[in-house]
C-alpha cells in the first residue's frame, strides 16, 4: 500500500445505529446480527481476530530505540493496510524515517457533527531474547488456550481486535454513530518520536474533529471472586522523565590510588537513586480506585497508608503501587574502554516516572540525591495525563463491559507507564486506556508487559472483540 494512497480516508457506509439507543437494545441487535443466516456466511470476527493477531505476532517489529536496528514496522503497517483495503477502507501510511511507518484511516459516522473518536494502537514491540522464552517470541504459537508472542498484550491483541471489528462492520454494512479515526503507530516503545508525535506534529490534520480517544492498557479484568471482576479503565498515566547522568573525573592508571574517579562518583549517585523511595502522593484517580477496591474487598483504607491496602491486591499491586509516588530506576551504565584505565567519563540512564504535575518536583528531588557535580540530560520528558471518570464515553465503556460480563465493575486507574496518549492529548483529545480483556484470575497480567512468555488468552481476545463492537456502536 503506497504512502500516497490518500490524503483523507473513508469507508463504505451502511445503516446507522439510531442515536441515543440504549445499550440493551444494541446488545440484542448485536446478538441477532451475529446469528443471522447472512452473518453465518461471513467470517466471525471473534474467530478472525485470532488469525489477525497471530499474523501480527509473526511480524517481528522489534524497536531497539535505534533506527538502524529497529525492524518490521513498515511490514506490519502494510499488513494492516491490506486488511483494511480488502473491505473498502482506504488508509494512508506516513513514514517518519525509512521503515518507521504509521497508518491512519477514517471511518465516517452517521452524525458528522459529532466529535470523532480516535482509536489508536502501536505496532512496535520491545526486544525479546528467544533463549529466555518457552516458545519463539515471534512464532504466534497457540498453546494451552493462549496466543503466545512478543506483543501479545502490548499491544497487537488490541490492534487485531480493532481490525476484526472494522472488517466485520464493512462486510455487514454497519456505520458507527460518529467518525472513527484509526491510528496504527510506530515507535511507542521508545518515546513515540517516529510515531504518534510525528503524526501530531507533521500530519495533525488527519485527526481533525477528534475529541476523545481510546488506546492501550485499560479495560482489563481483575478478579475479586468468581462472581465479580473489576475492569480497570485508564484515566491517568504517569509522566516520562528519562534521564542520562554524566560524571566526569581525572583519567588515570588503574593501579594507582585515585580519588577523582568518575565511575565511583556515578555509582554512588546511581545507588542513592535506586534505593530511594519518594514520598507517597495519592492523586484523585488513585484515590477513586482505592476507594472502589476497598469497598468491594472489604479492605480498610487508611489515606495516610495506602500501601497496606495495595499490598492485598495480588498481581496488580505492582502497577497500582507505582502510582502513589514518583519513581526512578537505574537501567543502563556505561564507562571505560580498557580494564586498567580509569576513565574520565561515566554515564547512567535512569527511567523516571512522575505523577501528574510533579515533573519539576521530581527533578529537584533527583538533584538533591545526585549532588551538584553530576550533569543531568533529559532523553525524554513527556507530561503525565489525568482526566475524570465520567461522561458518555465512560458510560458506553461500562455498558459494553457489563453486557458481556454481568459481574463487571468498571473503575478508573492510573497507568504507571506511558502511552501514545501523551502525543494525542496535545491536540486537545481526551484520552482513555480501553483495550478490553477478560483475564483468568490466576494470570499475572502485569508481569507479561515486556516480560518473557508474553501471551494473551484466546477467550479474552474474543471477549475484547465483542466488547469493542458493542462500545463502538454506541460511543
Amino acid at each position: 500500500m503506497p504512502s500516497s494512497v490518500a490524503d483523507r480516508v473513508g469507508a463504505r457506509s451502511g445503516p446507522a445505529v439510531p442515536g441515543g439507543v440504549c445499550a440493551e437494545t444494541v446488545a440484542g441487535w448485536y446478538e441477532d446480527a451475529m446469528t443471522s443466516d447472512a452473518a453465518s456466511a461471513r467470517p466471525d470476527p471473534t474467530t478472525e481476530v485470532v488469525d489477525l493477531c497471530r499474523d501480527l505476532l509473526r511480524i517481528d517489529t522489534t524497536n531497539t530505540g535505534d533506527n538502524d536496528t529497529s525492524v518490521g514496522e513498515r511490514r506490519a503497517a502494510e499488513y494492516v493496510a491490506e486488511k483494511l483495503a480488502e473491505v473498502g477502507v482506504e488508509p494512508v501510511i506516513h513514514e517518519s524515517a525509512p521503515g518507521r511507518a504509521n497508518l491512519v484511516a477514517r471511518i465516517p459516522g452517521a452524525d458528522p457533527s459529532r466529535g470523532a473518536l480516535l482509536v489508536h494502537g502501536h505496532l512496535d514491540v520491545v526486544p525479546a531474547d528467544a533463549d529466555e522464552w518457552s516458545v519463539h517470541p515471534f512464532s504466534g504459537e497457540l498453546r494451552d488456550g493462549y496466543l503466545w508472542g512478543r506483543g501479545a498484550i502490548d499491544m497487537k491483541d488490541f490492534d487485531a481486535m480493532v481490525l476484526a471489528v472494522v472488517r466485520h462492520w464493512q462486510r455487514t454494512g454497519v456505520q458507527p454513530p460518529r467518525d472513527i479515526v484509526l491510528a496504527y503507530t510506530a515507535d511507542e516503545e521508545a518515546g513515540s518520536d517516529y510515531g504518534a508525535h510525528f503524526l501530531v506534529q507533521r500530519h495533525g490534520g488527519l485527526f481533525d474533529g477528534c475529541t476523545e480517544a481510546i488506546g492501550e492498557v485499560g479495560g482489563f479484568s481483575y478478579s475479586v471472586n468468581d462472581a465479580q471482576r473489576l475492569y480497570l479503565i485508564e484515566t491517568a498515566e504517569k509522566g516520562i522523565d528519562w534521564l542520562r547522568l554524566h560524571a566526569k573525573g581525572r583519567p588515570g592508571h588503574g593501579s594507582m590510588v585515585h580519588d577523582d574517579n568518575a565511575v565511583t562518583a556515578l555509582a554512588e549517585a546511581v545507588a542513592r537513586i535506586g534505593r530511594h523511595r519518594f514520598p507517597v502522593v495519592v492523586t484523585d484517580t488513585v484515590r477513586a480506585f482505592l476507594e472502589e477496591v476497598s469497598d468491594l474487598l472489604g479492605i480498610e483504607l487508611d489515606p495516610d497508608d495506602p500501601e497496606t491496602a495495595i499490598a492485598k491486591l495480588g498481581p496488580i499491586a505492582n502497577i497500582i503501587g507505582a502510582t502513589i509516588r514518583n519513581t526512578a530506576n537505574p537501567t543502563r551504565l556505561s564507562a571505560g574502554y580498557k580494564d586498567n584505565v580509569i576513565p574520565g567519563r561515566a554515564t547512567a540512564t535512569i527511567d523516571c516516572r512522575s505523577l501528574p504535575g510533579q515533573s519539576e518536583l521530581l527533578e529537584r528531588q533527583l538533584r538533591e540525591l545526585i549532588g551538584p557535580d553530576i550533569a543531568i540530560e533529559y532523553i525524554q520528558r513527556q507530561p503525565a495525563l489525568e482526566t475524570t471518570f465520567d461522561g458518555d464515553l465512560v458510560e458506553a465503556m461500562s455498558a459494553a463491559l457489563r453486557a458481556e460480563d454481568p459481574g463487571a465493575r468498571p473503575v478508573p486507574y492510573m497507568l504507571s507507564g506511558g502511552t501514545d496518549a501523551k502525543a494525542f492529548s496535545q491536540l486537545g483529545i481526551r484520552c482513555f486506556g480501553f483495550a478490553p480483556l477478560r483475564l483468568p484470575a490466576d494470570l499475572n497480567f502485569s508481569a507479561l508487559f515486556h516480560g518473557i512468555d508474553e501471551r494473551v488468552p484466546v477467550d479474552g481476545l474474543q471477549f475484547g472483540v465483542r466488547v469493542l463492537d458493542r462500545f463502538l456502536r454506541t460511543c
